[in-house]
């Protein structure tokens, strides 16, 4: 490539008004032509003098980029004679194409910068990643109504939090600020242990107690430990996507089991092959809100027993009960230690903590330990410590029970505002547990085109067929959230969120 026609080139390139420093983007562009052989190794580069008057930029500009690329090895210089691209491509590789040499076709420089990247991402993917990319559900936008699953982090009780925080910082404790010894702090373990057996009758030592980052970490090392690739592992239809998005990605084979009004109900083709593992939500299912049954919990606990399946218990929203007091865990009445029992600080706290636990048999407890340190090598152990004082003194519990008094107001003014805008005609329903409802649409409506006509409207809703395994024979609803509401939004928020299901359930009606 001649000088001027890598000067117009990159004149045509160069945005001053974009925000990003001349240099930075002077770097790039040249990286770009170097990579692409259009400027060949040996070839001659113009002068930093003649480069810098025909982009109108200074020469200390082009000259820092010069030097920069010199000592990444993209160029050379020679006093006297110039700067040259160096001859640093792979050319020894079989087979590789050439993209640039004598006598063949090289890749225009456009069509580098605007087709290279997306194709490689594509190559780059695994089969297993662009599965779960493809299924992957998380949300742009992670606060506003009605955001299901998030609390009220306005509320947390930031003043207390910030004296246990300060407390620790003053002490400079080095034991606080390394890695995390297997199954985490062991204050934290304690004081965990003590507050599940008696809030939720979870039958552990501290020692049973693994602390992790969350819902997701803790099923993918259960996953880890106890299966291999290929197994069978039931969970609930509809479920949660996060950790449906951990297994696409662990290897084994998800067999959704349907749900009825007792929870989780296997069919005689399900029990007639029995899984390695089995995922539920016994104490408020997710989405849908039922609780399971004492006796769906009892033939669940007898099948494990007998064909030697593990349950992972997650206990979603359990301290979020309204009108009732908090049902006992599934792993309270395991007698076989067949039960591992997941949970997290996300909604009782704040989720930016990321902070979670399992709890596992006795006879376990040493491997997931060592298997937490050696595959994610955990920190955060002065949050840790904050949260074990703060369990300690009683502002946690304090805690969960203003908000259970806040959130079960806001449940009955979101019910409210359903009932008088639609009344019995889409109901809202979702039992009196948990941080959101789900509210019924007709059986042909697309709940995907009602969320994304409400997201115009600034209201966050998650269609509910995206909860289960065949989305598009799925019964049709939303999840609406309350939490994160103040009590005076809720009401004109879910007349905006009405407006964007009417007027979709007309055009559907019109198509």
């Amino acid at each position: 490539m001649r000088a001027s026609v890598l000067s117009d080139w990159l004149a045509q390139r160069l945005d001053r008004g974009n925000g990003q420093p001349v240099y930075r983007q002077l770097h790039r562009l040249l990286q770009q032509a170097i990579l692409s052989r259009e400027l060949p190794a040996g070839s001659k580069v113009p002068s930093s003098r003649l480069l810098a008057a025909e982009l109108g930029i200074a020469r200390n500009t082009v000259t820092q980029v010069y030097e920069q690329l010199a000592l990444e090895g993209y160029v050379t210089s020679a006093t006297g004679r110039g700067t040259f691209v160096a001859d640093s491509a792979p050319d020894e590789i079989v087979g590789a194409p050439d993209t640039g040499a004598a006598g063949s076709a090289s890749v225009p420089l456009a069509t580098v910068a605007s087709d290279a990247a997306p194709r490689a991402a594509a190559r780059a993917l695994s089969a297993r990643g662009a599965r779960l990319l493809s299924g992957a559900g998380v949300s742009k936008r992670q606060w506003g109504a009605f955001m299901p699953g998030v609390p009220d982090v306005t509320r947390f009780p930031a003043r207390v939090w910030s004296r246990l925080h300060n407390k620790y910082w003053r002490c400079m404790r080095p034991d606080l600020l390394t890695y995390a010894p297997g199954g985490g702090l062991p204050l934290l373990r304690h004081a965990l242990a003590e507050y599940l057996r008696t809030s939720r009758s979870v039958r552990c030592t501290p020692e049973q107690i693994v602390i992790t980052t969350g819902i997701h970490q803790s099923v993918d090392l259960a996953v880890r430990l106890l299966s291999d690739p290929g197994d069978v592992i039931w969970t609930e239809d509809p479920c949660y996507w996060g950790v449906r998005s951990v297994l696409h990605v662990s290897g084994l084979q998800s067999h959704p089991v349907a749900v009825d009004e007792e929870g989780i109900n296997p069919s005689s083709d399900d029990l007639a092959q029995p899984p390695k593992l089995m995922l539920v939500t016994p104490s408020h299912q997710y989405p849908l809100g039922m609780v399971m049954s004492l006796a769906r919990r009892r033939m669940l606990l007898e099948y494990a027993r007998q064909h030697q399946c593990w349950i992972i218990e997650d206990d979603y929203d359990s301290e979020f009960r309204y009108g009732s007091r908090p049902l006992a865990s599934l792993q309270g009445l395991d007698t076989a230690g067949q039960v591992i029992y997941v949970g997290s600080f996300g909604k009782t706290l704040f989720p930016g903590l990321r902070i979670g636990y399992l709890v596992v048999p006795e006879a376990l407890a040493e491997s997931f330990a060592t298997a937490s340190a050696e595959l994610y090598r955990e920190g955060q152990l002065l949050q840790q410590a904050v949260l074990a004082e703060f369990i300690a003194e009683g502002h946690f519990t304090s805690h969960i029970r203003r908000m259970r008094t806040l959130y079960g107001q806001r449940r009955e003014a979101l019910l409210d505002a359903a009932g008088r805008r639609y009344g019995d005609e889409l109901p809202a329903v979702g039992g009196d547990a948990g941080l959101h409802l789900v509210m019924q649409l007709p059986d042909d409506a697309d709940d995907r085109a009602v969320a994304a006509a409400a997201l115009e409207r600034n209201i966050i809703v998650r269609p509910l067929s995206g909860y289960y395994a065949e989305p598009a024979s799925a019964p049709s609803g939303l999840l609406i959230g309350y939490a994160c509401v103040p009590d005076e939004e809720i009401a004109p928020a879910f007349d905006t969120l009405a407006d964007a299901i009417d007027s979709t359930l007309v055009q559907f009606a019109q198509a």
